[in-house]
């Protein structure tokens, strides 16, 4: 992985704030209501600013919402350049590339999974408290006299030697 310029990632965080107050204030767009800047990242050269951003909506529909949001956010790159253009004072403004941040909804799988486990353990351990061994307490035998192999009377003293 190679070293993050600190200058890139000072453009992505004014890109960022830029992106995030024109979707939220300056595009009236009803496609982009929902959508969340969620990261921005800038190439080395700053020739390419890769804009991370989610949605937040009804389950049921979010692959619809998604295509139609992504379609405005499209629309709406050439417009959203230019006030980056503006706000950075860079010599050539960065091309906008718009990807869709699957991160949150792993996230919230990860977390159904982790609910259903903690779920799981609460259940083992209610079955646990009334659970009864199924022969001896301790099967293992502790300072008794055994037969050896050979028909000798062996006595063991619990320390793994025979006496």
């Amino acid at each position: 992985m190679a070293k993050t310029n600190p200058r890139s990632a000072r453009i992505a965080a004014v890109i960022q704030r830029v992106i995030a107050t024109a979707l939220s204030t300056g595009l009236h767009d009803p496609r982009l209501k929902s959508v969340t800047v969620t990261e921005v990242r800038v190439t080395n050269d700053m020739q390419i600013a890769r804009i991370f951003w989610t949605q937040l909506g009804d389950p049921g529909h979010a692959h619809g919402e998604r295509k139609r949001a992504a379609q405005a956010l499209r629309q709406a790159t050439g417009h959203l350049r230019t006030l980056v253009g503006r706000s950075t004072g860079l010599r050539l403004t960065p091309q906008l590339e718009f990807v869709y941040d699957e991160v949150p909804a792993h996230a919230t799988a990860v977390e159904d999974i982790m609910v259903a486990a903690r779920h799981r353990d609460e259940q083992l351990a209610r079955l646990r408290e009334n659970a009864r061994y199924a022969g001896e307490e301790d099967p293992y035998r502790h300072g008794s006299t055994d037969n050896g192999p050979d028909g000798d009377e062996t006595v063991q003293d619990g320390s793994g030697f025979d006496h």
